[in-house]
This record gives structure tokens, sequence and C-alpha cells, in this order.
């Protein structure tokens, strides 16, 4: 296989409902994470045995990390629209596709969260002394994902 193991820096990403491509430019992709959980029960009369059983799928937050787009950013206004709105506005979930790219640009392996939406929204600090480019930190719930 000649793209085994698949380097992590080339990647792109697609929003439902957001079509431009500076959208869709980031620098860092996490939380691409799933576990089952587990609920311990003690066995009565016996203090040695603790029963671990399953309870169901759990994930965490994808996070996205890109330079800050300055104005006109449809993915910024949609974050502040459904963060900001202290939950007066209905919030309107929307699909996130991950790809992980071969050489030639086509997707080795996606990553597709449904009814995703923003829970956080950060600016990286300012800070004189040094010349690093403003990062943007986008965190988003969804109920699960799928891979392809």
């Amino acid at each position: 296989m000649n793209n085994y193991p698949p380097v992590g820096f080339y990647f792109e990403l697609s929003f439902t409902g957001i079509s431009s491509s500076v959208e869709a430019s980031f620098k860092e992709v996490s939380g691409i994470t799933m576990e089952m959980g587990v609920e311990e029960i003690p066995e009565g009369g016996e203090n040695r045995f603790v029963h671990r059983v399953p309870t169901g799928t759990k994930y965490q937050n994808l996070v996205l990390k890109r330079g800050m787009v300055p104005s006109g950013s449809e993915l910024a206004q949609w974050c502040f629209d459904t963060i900001g709105g202290g939950l007066g506005e209905t919030i309107s979930p929307k699909g996130i596709v991950v790809s992980l790219l071969n050489e030639k640009g086509s997707p080795l392996k996606s990553w597709s969260f449904a009814n995703a939406w923003p829970v956080k929204w950060e600016v990286s600090e300012f800070n004189a002394m040094e010349g690093e480019v403003v990062i943007e930190t986008l965190e988003f719930a969804f109920s699960y994902f799928t891979t392809k």
C-alpha cells in the first residue's frame, strides 16, 4: 500500500450550507474520538468484585483551529449566532466532513459528523513581543460520526 502510513497534514473540511473555501481552511483538527462508557456495579455481599458493564458511546467535541478570518465569515457568524444567542434562537445544526487526503488530493478516509453545532469560540492571545498568526479555535458538539 503506497499510502501507508498516511500523513496527517493534508486534509480538508466541508460544512453543510457553507461553501466558501476560506471557511474550510484549517491548520488543525482534533477530537475525532469515540469511546465506550463503562459503569461499575459493586457485587452484593462480595466486596472484592466490581462488575464493569458497557453503557453507551461517548464522543469528545470536534476542535478546529485556523488563522482568524477578519470579516465576512459565514462560519464565524453561525458560531456567534448560536453561542451568543443565549438559547433565545433555535440552534441550526450542520453536517461537518473531515477528509484525510492522499498526495493527489483524493480522500483516503472521511469522517462525517452529524448534527454539529458550535459550543465554543476562542481567539488566541495577542502578544506584541511575538509575530504569531492569530488563531481562531472553534469547538463543536455533535450527535455521532461515521467513517467512509
